[in-house]
């Protein structure tokens, strides 16, 4: 899975700009996709909410991270190894405007009971 981070990336650019980065999101994720590596990818909202404390008692407006720091979004990759989605990462758009992309695998035992 790729975690994007930065939500402020567009704040110093013209609409212009914007709308050609924004093109070449597309075609990265629609090239990801027709290979076959990209299963799933949406920006994600300013807004949410943190649950915490025993039963989710505590329920307080979010993300409180700093803006830099937040995930704007996410793909979800099948590919052959960390290594490789680490690639396909270096081939973010948004690099160039202060985004930081994480590579993470994701843990296939979620669901399964304990062995």
């Amino acid at each position: 899975m790729l975690l994007f981070r930065g939500t402020h990336w567009d704040k110093v650019l013209s609409p212009e700009e914007i709308q050609g980065v924004m093109s070449r999101w597309t075609a990265w994720f629609d090239r990801l996709t027709q290979q076959g590596k990209a299963k799933a990818g949406q920006p994600l909202t300013n807004e949410g909410k943190i649950v915490s404390g025993k039963k989710g008692r505590s329920v307080a407006d979010g993300p409180f991270a700093e803006s830099k720091e937040a995930i704007a979004g996410y793909f979800l990759l099948q590919v052959n190894d960390l290594n490789e989605a680490v690639e396909i990462a270096k081939e973010c758009p948004g690099l160039e405007y202060g985004m930081s992309v994480e590579a993470r695998a994701v843990d296939g035992q979620m669901g399964r009971a304990p062995a």
